[in-house]
């Protein structure tokens, strides 16, 4: 067994190879293009023997590298980069010290790695992480446009902020010479933004109109077919969590706890995670503390204790786990609201229309 470490960079790769008693075999560099690697690939098949990889996760530079080793037949992981801290905290670190650390630690098997999704699951995330940024540019838009009405002394009348009344006020309000250049720019911005996220969301709908975990997680009060397609996005496949506790803290939303000796501390949800899915479990939780009996129930009982704010994450905390079981037996919510299901499926099934017309 051959061990290669990788350290990936946008120009040049570093590669380290070494035998199964850890002795050093050869050092490679090469450059990250797909001659490059394709070129190292072939140096790899020149070992008459078993070839495992591991390359540094670095943004989305490590996607080429893997995705080719793997389609020469290498066994190729993805290196954590969050866990690895004999990379992340060495006082001495280069390319080869770092390619030379991942092939040892591959080597020992102590190497935390990250989940790879196929080509179809990264394609559907990069679509709906898009959304994500469409929909924090506009926020970020409309914030601006609410700081220059505050310097002015103005309010907008209308109860819905940016509806086309309001947008039709704001167009018609003469601002200073500077002022109302900007207002002008960050309302043509809102427009194009606006437009954009509902051709991206009608994507999205026709994805997610085909896929019958997409329905199932619709059962439940407050995910809609965006947060059900995101979900399953990031999550990959269920079965790769043995439990519900463990996709609990995968995606940040299980408490954290201290112990020194008899004492133990359980404070709030636990920093690391996958923050996408925690922030959608929020927004859901949101929802369902208000239409859901029994999750407004549970919400009314903490936040007397805790406030509202935690009550909200603990609720957003009892939803993944129930997500866990959802898709792991393929059974729908228990406390289903059929009229609200059939709401939700009627409106995926219009913007699904509109994503195939256009």
């Amino acid at each position: 067994m051959k061990y290669v470490g990788i350290d990936v960079h946008k120009k040049m790769c570093q590669a380290a190879i070494i035998d199964e008693d850890g002795t050093p075999l050869d050092e490679i560099r090469f450059r990250n293009t797909i001659e490059g690697i394709e070129d190292f690939a072939l140096k790899l098949t020149t070992y008459q023997d078993k070839v495992k990889a591991v390359v540094e996760s670095t943004g989305n530079l490590w996607i080429q590298v893997h995705d080719r080793l793997e389609a020469h037949g290498f066994d190729v992981a993805l290196s954590n980069p969050y866990k690895t801290r004999l990379i992340a905290e060495a006082k001495i670190k280069t390319d080869k010290v770092d390619a030379r650390t991942l092939a040892k630690l591959l080597r020992a098997d102590m190497l935390a790695t990250c989940y790879v999704p196929n080509m179809e699951q990264r394609s559907r995330r990069e679509l709906l992480r898009h959304r994500l940024k469409l929909v924090k540019t506009r926020t970020e838009v409309k914030n601006r446009i609410h700081s220059l009405l505050d310097k002015h002394g103005l309010r907008i009348p209308y109860k819905t902020k940016f509806s086309k009344k309001s947008v039709a006020w704001l167009q018609e309000q003469s601002l200073d010479f500077m002022d109302d250049a900007i207002l002008r720019s960050d309302l043509a911005i809102l427009e194009a933004v606006e437009t954009q996220i509902r051709l991206i969301e009608e994507r999205i709908a026709v994805l997610a109109v085909e896929d019958p975990r997409v329905r199932l997680l619709m059962t439940m009060t407050g995910i809609g077919y965006f947060s059900a397609t995101l979900l399953l996005a990031e999550i990959g496949d269920i079965h790769r969590f043995s439990s519900d506790k463990k996709l609990a803290s995968w995606a940040g939303l299980a408490p954290g706890v201290r112990q020194s000796g008899e004492k133990i501390w359980i404070g709030g949800v636990s920093g690391p995670g996958n923050k996408r899915v925690r922030w959608v479990m929020v927004q859901c939780a949101h929802t369902a503390c208000r239409f859901d009996p029994r999750h407004h129930a549970f919400y009314e009982r903490y936040s007397k204790r805790r406030g509202g704010k935690k009550a909200v994450v603990a609720v957003a905390h009892e939803m993944i786990r129930i997500v866990f079981f959802m898709l792991k037996r393929g059974e729908a919510y228990r406390g289903e609201d059929r009229g609200m299901t059939e709401r939700k499926l009627k409106r995926l099934e219009r913007l699904a229309l509109n994503g195939l017309r256009n």
